[in-house]
């Protein structure tokens, strides 16, 4: 059985990726403390779709997606970044955001065994013991977590729904590849689901105009240009770079990063067991990437 390679490119886009997205968990319930989350999705998703395509347009990419792909794109785009932003954010502020980063990043349980079941990617031993221990720091950190699960069940549901929600949006991109640049497919997709949920907004959100304050202009401002623009771009470029169940366990890492960012800012708990699920995490993910040196013959 061939290792699979992983390229240096794919590295260093984890590395950006799980440094910006783990930081960003514990900074949902500081934005969202004066609009809602409809409200704040509508902002952030066009905002960042027209930058992403800006850029594109500045550096001379080919803006245009063949209309075959059209309908591949809108399934991808509501599983992915409706109902993973959508229910990832009502449970981080349902219960403690780095216990939601958990519940959501058990998307790579989800892609590898859907992975295996829609794609037929074959589990090899070093997968299966993977993933076996990114289940074991799901669990780890959920035991002390009980409590806040039984008093917010529907944060616990949102948040295994939001990991799902994502793993199939992967899949869906890794059965069809579309032949564009991923900063173009990208801000398409932030465009196609800025539809549904401003409408949803309107219906649903903030009624009265107001200007919110300079903590809340700068938290929205920031998720829109980074964790949004910078970390979906690497993201979409590591699905193309690795195979799904890999490309799932790689991003491991970042609920440890929350869980680190949660206690920083909102004194959320990091003990023994965290720090016990953070050790598995990062062998899950040395597992993952860190392929053994084939061997010479005699």
């Amino acid at each position: 059985m061939s290792a699979v390679t992983v390229p240096p490119r794919a590295l260093v886009m984890l590395g950006v990726l799980t440094l910006v997205w783990g930081t960003n968990w514990p900074l949902f319930p500081l934005a969202l403390q004066e609009i809602s989350v409809w409200t704040f999705r509508s902002i952030t998703a066009p905002t960042s779709g027209l930058i992403l395509l800006a850029v594109a347009r500045l550096r001379g990419l080919p803006m245009r997606i063949p209309r075959e792909h059209w309908p591949t794109i809108a399934a991808a785009s509501f599983f992915y970044l409706v109902v993973w932003n959508i229910c990832s954010t009502y449970s981080a502020l349902m219960i403690p955001s780095g216990q939601s980063a958990v519940l959501g990043y058990t998307m790579p349980l989800w892609s590898a065994v859907l992975s295996w079941a829609v794609l037929g990617q074959r589990l090899n031993g070093r997968l299966l013991v993977a993933l076996a221990l990114g289940t074991l720091s799901v669990v780890l950190l959920m035991v002390p977590s009980l409590g806040a699960y039984a008093q917010a069940p529907l944060g616990l549901g949102l948040g295994l729904l939001a990991g799902l929600g994502w793993a199939v949006g992967t899949l869906i991109l890794k059965r069809r590849v579309i032949p564009v640049p991923v900063i173009v497919l990208t801000g398409w997709q932030m465009l196609i689901v800025s539809l549904p949920v401003m409408t949803i907004a309107l219906l649903t959100g903030d009624r009265q105009w107001f200007i919110p304050n300079t903590q809340s202009i700068v938290l929205i401002t920031y998720i829109t240009l980074i964790p949004l623009c910078v970390g979906n771009v690497c993201w979409f470029s590591i699905v193309t770079l690795l195979p799904a169940n890999i490309a799932g366990l790689s991003v491991i890492m970042v609920p440890m990063v929350a869980m680190v960012s949660g206690a920083w800012l909102l004194g959320e708990p990091l003990g023994p067991l965290q720090l016990g699920a953070m050790a598995c995490c990062a062998a899950s993910l040395a597992l993952t990437l860190v392929q053994p040196a084939r061997q010479r013959p005699a």
